[in-house]
């Protein structure tokens, strides 16, 4: 039997259907990575321990009574602490909602249960998934496990790191400009945003709900198309899901051939004036995929400069619409005022809320203010348009997209602390198919010059609906490169 480290989702979930391993066992081998290291990384907000024990002794009772293993059968997950999930504290990385559970599961959380997943704990993030770095987390910051004193990236963190150093094989984030693509690149490990609408956001915490779209983390392209296959799929209670099957994965003859795939590398992304550590790290990547077949091609995605701005206004906006609900009245906390209603609404907020959620709500409400709508949120949904008309323009020539997941590797923790405009700028190159609303994978691709050593990620974009072709080509690259196999040495570090 190979230790619970060594494996990724997929064999994972073969060992524990082959009866080579117990789901009970696997889940204590979890725990026991999670008690070594969390102390030191910040993965987790909360665990669920009995909650997990007893879903394991179900899964290894079933198992015994003859009855088919699941595609996830006895497989850990960790959820971000946006995804509502029965009896599991959902508090958004927020003060406003410490303590709170959720009623009822998430449509994709469900499914993971029905494929027989075991859910271990909620892991942290910036607050209400706004942030780059962890560092907006109510409760504490989260390390990247390459160095702990540099960022995992966000506003999936805790997520991310879990999958980096191997205390689940298998996480779930949320990418609403690059939440999940940003840390994946940053801790050296595989992050899916799908096509949106390729996943049911019911039971998704809203921050922006034309954008957000809940992501798997994974330290193998294959346990991504297995994740996909299980929570993809039209949802009735979430009217903007595709109304398609799950998706299924494109397995061609040969997995290492990509002939015939044209892939454009955006001169905005990759200017040949760049010759950082970033850069020279993604143009060996780019030649590994013409290697492997690939024709490459210089493209232009002319309005990658407003993609900022745009997002900032229409996430802002839609941001300040939908945390309007936290009120002190139905739920979460409450702060008593001066004896108003709007006075305890005034208290409540401000004390729930921290600096960087209520920046983002007032930008919002001012770009949706009488006389400035049109000017601004209104403004912003064109230059949304153009953008989007940059990839269809651009798929019409290629089939993907390629060029940097982020544009330098992992900062140090506070490095961006004071700069809400450096921090944005994280996202500048995850953000352009956010807006579009594409299918985009970070898939390691090396590591920087200098010391420590940190992961660098290949970002690749596909056309709407094309998620199969996303993960095909990373699949490839992944079996061509040895990239995927780096494990942060914290990561190998025996449970004590």
């Amino acid at each position: 039997m190979r230790p619970y480290t060594e494996l990724d989702a997929s064999a994972l979930r073969e060992e524990v259907a082959a009866g080579h391993r117990s789901a009970v066992q696997t889940v204590e081998e979890c725990f026991a990575r999670i008690d070594a290291l969390d102390a030191q990384l910040g993965v987790f907000l909360s665990t669920e321990r009995a909650l997990a024990r007893s879903r394991a002794a179900q899964i290894d009772a079933q198992l015994a009574r003859g009855e088919p293993a699941g595609p996830l059968c006895g497989v850990p997950v960790a959820l971000k602490a946006n995804m509502c999930l029965e009896g599991f504290e959902a508090n958004c990385g927020s003060r406003m909602l410490a303590g709170w559970r959720a009623p009822y599961s998430a449509t994709f959380a469900q499914r993971l249960l029905d494929a027989g997943a075991i859910p271990v704990g909620m892991t942290n993030m910036d607050e209400f998934a706004m942030g780059s770095s962890s560092e907006n987390s109510a409760f504490h910051v989260s390390r990247n496990p390459w160095s702990r004193e540099h960022t995992p990236g966000g506003s999936s963190s805790g997520s991310a790191v879990a999958v980096a150093a191997g205390l689940v094989p298998l996480a779930f984030g949320s990418d609403t400009g690059g939440s999940v693509r940003q840390p994946a690149a940053l801790c050296g490990i595989h992050g899916f945003k799908p096509s949106w609408g390729r996943v049911s956001r019911y039971g998704l915490i809203a921050f922006g709900s034309s954008l957000d779209q809940v992501s798997p983390f994974a330290r193998s392209t294959r346990d991504l198309e297995l994740a996909m296959g299980v929570i993809s799929g039209r949802d009735e209670r979430d009217a903007t899901c595709m109304d398609e099957n799950a998706l299924q994965p494109i397995v061609p003859d040969d997995e290492r051939s990509l002939a015939g795939v044209s892939i454009g590398v955006p001169r905005e992304y990759l200017p040949d004036s760049d010759t950082g550590e970033v850069a020279q790290c993604v143009r060996a990547a780019l030649e590994s995929l013409r290697a492997l077949g690939a024709e490459l091609r210089e493209i232009s995605l002319p309005h990658t400069a407003y993609a900022i701005p745009t997002y900032y206004v229409i996430a802002t906006a839609e941001a300040s619409s939908n945390l309007a609900r936290y009120d002190g009245v139905r739920y979460g906390l409450r702060v008593e005022g001066s004896g108003s209603l709007q006075s305890m609404f005034a208290a409540t907020r401000g004390a729930g809320f921290g600096a960087e959620v209520k920046r983002r709500i007032l930008l919002g409400t001012y770009v949706l203010s009488e006389g400035y709508h049109d000017e601004w949120y209104g403004r912003a949904l064109k230059v949304r348009t153009l953008v989007a008309r940059d990839f269809e323009q651009a798929f019409e020539e290629v089939d993907l997209v390629a060029g940097p997941t982020s544009p330098t590797t992992a900062f140090r923790l506070g490095e961006r602390a004071a700069d809400p405009v450096a921090m944005y700028q994280a996202d500048v190159l995850t953000v352009p198919a956010s807006l579009a609303g594409l299918p985009a994978i970070s898939t390691p691709c090396g590591f920087g010059a200098g010391t420590p050593r940190l992961p660098i990620g290949l970002q690749l974009v596909g056309p709407a609906r094309s998620d199969a072709r996303v993960l095909r080509v990373a699949r490839a690259f992944e079996a061509a490169t040895a990239h995927s196999k780096e494990r942060p040495p914290l990561a190998l570090e025996p449970a004590r």
